[in-house]
């Protein structure tokens, strides 16, 4: 599958969850903690590629993913996703570790999930910041995100990985 995404901060959560409601979004799952665990070999194989494995708890659930190397694209992360719930995650980290995939980064935010149509509307609370995340189709994107107020310059193509960094290092400043 094709995962077409945007993130935009956004400073105040309940502001947007408001306008979300208002605009017609249906609360698919309320706010809950996510730990995400991203996995690559030693030589760092699947960063230099720009592709991810990662390990997705929420609450009692475990999903697998692979997310590929992204598209070109100016405003928008385009690229493949694979995603699948594992019902073992114990055995799950045996079987990554057993083909050579290490854990090297963790991360944990708070989600609550909206849907309009096919389009899947995130709110994420993370140690860098709130994130309003939009998922589906590029036009879907471009005109959901208009009729909160946000134009194109507020979208970010960056992972949370690369947010959460870059966050440390201004704190450092």
């Amino acid at each position: 599958m094709i995962e077409i995404e945007v993130k935009i901060p956004v400073p105040n959560i309940k502001d947007i969850r408001n306008k979300l409601l208002d605009l017609g979004a249906v609360l698919e799952q309320e706010r809950s903690f996510e730990e995400n665990i991203l996995y690559d070999y030693p030589s760092a194989q699947l960063r230099g590629k720009k592709q991810a494995v990662r390990l997705r708890t929420i609450g009692k659930k475990h999903f697998l993913t692979f997310k590929g190397t992204p598209k070109k694209s100016r405003k928008f992360k385009i690229r493949e996703e694979f995603e699948t719930e594992i019902k073992n995650a114990t055995h799950i980290k045996k079987i990554l570790k057993s083909l050579g995939l290490q854990s090297f980064f963790t991360y944990k935010k708070f989600r609550t999930r909206f849907r309009i149509k096919k389009l899947v509307i995130c709110l994420d609370e993370t140690e860098a910041g709130n994130f309003l995340e939009l998922e589906g189709k590029q036009s879907d994107i471009v005109h959901f995100s208009k009729s909160l107020g946000f134009s194109k310059k507020e979208f970010i193509k960056n992972d949370y990985i690369q947010l959460i960094l870059e966050n440390i290092d201004r704190k450092k400043l």
